[in-house]
């Protein structure tokens, strides 16, 4: 079988591509990291989402071509509180809609939610053709990827450093939309 090199140098078949669905990123992958932080995945890099902006991301990825995929510790924006900091140098990522239950067998295992990111400070910023999905593990499943972590019985205490694991991508129309309105004169 014929080989190609992937972005990373990896040796991949022509036409490889990495489309999980939902229920296998959370199930084969996430929970595997939750469960130890060493697990590396031959499609899936780590980003500070914090600390980087959405047009670096493709360059920090490990392959993809218009969605990456990355690991990324949730950063939480006070030390004592449940919020999360989800503001970069540039701009903030803003939750659009409700969390989607993410199923396995009719058994909930995580929770999918949908960010979109904004350039400026909120709540004046301005929509960039950037989205974000954002995965994680469902308490149980959460807890039991944790016990099996520090060979415990699972418990349903959250733990401080979280994973999620985070889909990027570009939504090019509001990205088109976004280059005429600059490229118009007044």
């Amino acid at each position: 079988m014929e080989q190609h090199q992937g972005q990373a140098g990896m040796d991949l078949p022509p036409g490889f591509r990495f489309h999980p669905t939902d229920e296998e990123l959370i199930t084969h992958y996430l929970a595997k990291k939750v469960a130890d932080a060493r697990f590396a995945a031959l499609a899936v890099a780590e980003a500070d989402l914090n600390k980087c902006e959405p047009w670096d991301l493709p360059s920090l990825a490990k392959m993809g071509e218009k969605e990456w995929y990355f690991f990324c510790l949730k950063d939480r924006k006070y030390p004592t509180g449940l919020r999360t900091n989800r503001a970069t140098e540039s701009g903030y990522w803003k939750a659009t809609g409700k969390d989607k239950d993410i199923f396995r067998r009719k058994a909930l295992v995580g929770m999918k939610k949908t960010l979109v990111f904004y350039t400026g400070r909120a709540p004046k910023g301005e929509k960039s053709g950037w989205v974000m999905h954002e995965y994680r593990l469902h308490g149980k499943l959460h807890a039991a990827a944790l016990g099996f972590l520090h060979g415990k019985p699972a418990s349903s205490k959250v733990h401080e450093r979280t994973y999620a694991a985070c889909v990027c991508l570009v939504v090019t129309s509001l990205i088109d939309r976004s280059i005429d309105r600059l490229s118009r004169p007044d």
